[in-house]
């Protein structure tokens, strides 16, 4: 039976780059946040339920969920924030734990932001935790995104803390320093996880 792997990490830590290093070993990649996106695409149940609740202007002239628009209104609003998760997590759930279960290999990997915020760490036999500087995280984060800092800070503010990320992890990717250093270890973690996956019943 596959092993079922979970990466996760703060924002801006690196888990795109990572998850990236295990795509070129040629592992299953079940991308949490792309499965998120399907879920609300237009003819979908879930999408229908949104603009009922929150009304049609948060759909596009093409019939796309207004994300940007969306993500403003939870996260001013703690009661829509928790209507919208009760409504789209056992979806999104669901839907990983089907890839997950097809997935071929010794292990599969699960990419997901809220790994350890949602149930969905309950769905995977490993963690792993990119981890790396809040310094850099604000960095990177605006160099991506071109957000500003007061933005970034403020959705960092809601993420789950460096340290508790740290002590529920199983194993840790330090993108600290180079890409090259991260692309070792992930080399090396992958190793040991075809190693645990082979002492799997």
């Amino acid at each position: 039976m596959t092993l079922k792997t979970g990466l996760t990490g703060g924002i801006g830590s690196g888990k795109t780059v990572a998850t990236g290093f295990f795509a070129n070993l040629g592992i299953d990649i079940v991308d949490a946040d792309q499965i998120a996106r399907d879920v609300v695409r237009p003819g979908q149940p879930a999408l229908s339920a949104i603009a009922d609740y929150f009304g049609a202007q948060l759909l596009q002239v093409d019939g796309q969920l207004d994300r940007n628009q969306l993500r403003q209104i939870i996260f001013a609003d703690p009661e829509a924030k928790l209507w919208l998760e009760q409504l789209l997590h056992p979806l999104i759930d669901q839907h990983i734990e089907v890839k997950l279960t097809c997935a071929n290999g010794s292990y599969a990997l699960m990419v997901s932001p809220l790994l350890l915020e949602t149930n969905q760490q309950q769905l995977v036999d490993q963690v792993i935790v990119v981890d790396a500087l809040p310094a850099q995280q604000l960095t990177r984060t605006r160099q991506r995104d071109h957000d500003s800092v007061q933005q970034i800070e403020a959705i960092m503010a809601t993420q789950m803390d460096r340290h508790q990320r740290l002590r529920l992890a199983d194993h840790i990717l330090c993108n600290q320093h180079s890409q090259q250093h991260l692309m070792n270890q992930v080399y090396q973690l992958h190793t040991t996880l075809c190693q645990i996956a082979s002492q799997k019943p």
